[in-house]
């Protein structure tokens, strides 16, 4: 590997001497390339990789007009391919993961990037020394890749100077990554290159708002977005006091986590997961809807049913008023065996700490994958990519929270307003949805209803979104089939 620093890399953070002795000087980007070739089996896929922060600036408020002042460093790679040829532009995508907290490790050596993480699987996860191969299917082949973390994760951290909480909400982490995304495509000359997102978990939550930031802020048109494992309106997801919309749209995903540990003998997947979204959309709304109204036969013969969709007692279903909670289910799913199940993928599963409690004690899924990513992102920028920081890359950080929805002040936090209002303002925009059907941290049919529900016209939804589903969890792409799947799509 060679370190070949490109002309862009000294364009917005170079340094300049202070006018005068009280000025400090100007931060610079640290940013390092370097030249790499991809076997394929179509012949080699040669590239640079440039990792690094650059450095952001913003024009000081209140002033009609003021130079830029440095107020964030965020953390990313770009991978841009050479030697492919053609008269028209390569399509450049962006990527970035959620939580809020988490960095962009998971879709960077999980799914898109030309190296990927060797993590193993539910019932087989990867031992140490952990190992990186090849990503003979990354998107590389057809676009150019940026992957960047959001503040506080991975490298990214604020100017000195500045606050990181100032960018721990979703309006303001909206407008950071559409400014570090509108800089990218000037320092590159990359302007007339088609856009695409990819965002997974909280990630899509950003990508939709972003896009439509984008549109709205910029006259920017994203020709595609990617939404992995998406939460579009919360109130679809949180379980809170008067809100039964997430008991609705959970139970499909509780009855395919219970399929997956065999509590549906010689069924299909796809069987049982038809039955029990047929229940979640007619019959289980008036059950819920009921209250108090519900004689105890009907209410018995309702347990009955959704402990038997659902793989667990009915007698427990029942006390849980016909309402089951998912880190309750989770807890409850195989407690005669003494174990709990993945909430990131309910196909994993962890011994019980506590073998009455109400509630998982810890995520088995996050806690038997990160340890492979953690050691091979931190492996791979230093060794491979050439790049070092004084600073913990944080593959997942509390140091975010709180995280801001203060304009959804008194309402449900979602951006599939964003989603639909870009869908009607730039008509070539496309959307992929890919949901794990063993994902109860982003239910699937949660994100289906959302959809079906945006502001467009019945044929922009059937004619440019596409629904994909995988038999495995939140991260599909850690589960070999369906990761081979996902690139086929």
């Amino acid at each position: 590997m060679t370190d070949q620093p490109r002309p862009a890399d000294t364009a917005a953070g170079t340094s300049t001497v202070p006018s005068t002795a009280a000025e400090k000087p100007a931060r610079e980007d640290h940013l390092v390339t370097t030249l790499h070739s991809l076997s394929l089996p179509d012949g080699p896929l040669d590239y640079t990789a440039t990792a690094g922060t650059v450095v952001l600036k913003e024009e000081p408020e209140g002033e009609e007009y003021g130079r830029g002042a440095a107020y964030a460093e965020p953390f990313s790679v770009s991978y841009i391919a050479q030697g492919t040829g053609g008269d028209e532009p390569r399509p450049v995508m962006f990527a970035f993961n959620g939580g809020p907290g988490a960095s962009t490790v998971w879709l960077h050596l999980g799914l898109l990037g030309p190296r990927r993480v060797d993590s193993g699987d539910a019932g087989s996860p990867a031992a140490p020394p952990h190992r990186l191969l090849d990503n003979h299917e990354t998107i590389l082949k057809d676009a150019d890749l940026v992957v960047v973390d959001a503040m506080t994760t991975g490298y990214s951290r604020p100017a000195p100077g500045q606050k990181p909480d100032r960018h721990h909400g979703l309006t303001a982490d909206r407008d950071l990554i559409a400014s570090f995304i509108i800089d990218w495509l000037s320092r590159n000359q990359r302007w007339t290159s088609p856009i695409y997102l990819a965002g997974e978990s909280y990630g899509t939550t950003r990508a939709s708002a972003v896009a439509a930031h984008l549109m709205d802020r910029y006259y920017v048109a994203i020709a595609g977005i990617a939404l992995i494992s998406p939460v579009l309106d919360f109130g679809t997801i949180r379980f809170h006091a008067g809100n039964d919309r997430p008991y609705l749209h959970y139970l499909p995903t509780y009855a395919a986590i219970a399929h997956a540990h065999d509590k549906h003998e010689e069924r299909l997947l796809q069987d049982v997961v038809d039955e029990a979204e047929a229940f979640a959309e007619q019959e289980y709304p008036a059950l819920l809807a009921a209250g108090l109204r519900l004689a105890p036969e009907q209410k018995r013969e309702a347990s009955a049913r959704i402990g038997a969709l659902i793989g667990v007692d009915p007698d427990w279903v029942e006390r849980a008023d016909l309402r089951v909670e998912h880190m309750a289910f989770l807890a409850e799913l195989l407690r005669d065996q003494g174990l709990v199940t993945g909430r990131i993928d309910g196909r994993f599963t962890a011994p019980a700490g506590d073998g009455n409690s109400g509630r998982m004690e810890t995520d088995p899924s996050i806690d038997q994958l990160a340890p492979s990513y953690t050691a091979a992102i931190n492996q791979y920028l230093r060794s491979e990519l050439e790049f070092s920081s004084d600073v913990v890359y944080e593959i997942m950080s509390g140091r975010v929270h709180p995280w801001s929805y203060k304009d959804f002040e008194n309402r449900s936090v979602e951006v599939s307003s964003d989603l639909s209002r870009l869908l009607r303002k730039s008509p070539h925009t496309r959307v992929l949805v890919s949901h794990g059907y063993h994902d109860a941290a982003t239910p699937f049919h949660a994100s289906e209803h959302v959809l079906a529900q945006l502001a467009i016209p019945r044929e922009d939804y059937t004619e440019r979104i596409r629904i994909e589903y995988y038999e495995a969890g939140h991260m599909m792409y850690c589960h070999e089939p369906s990761r081979l799947a996902s690139h086929s799509t």
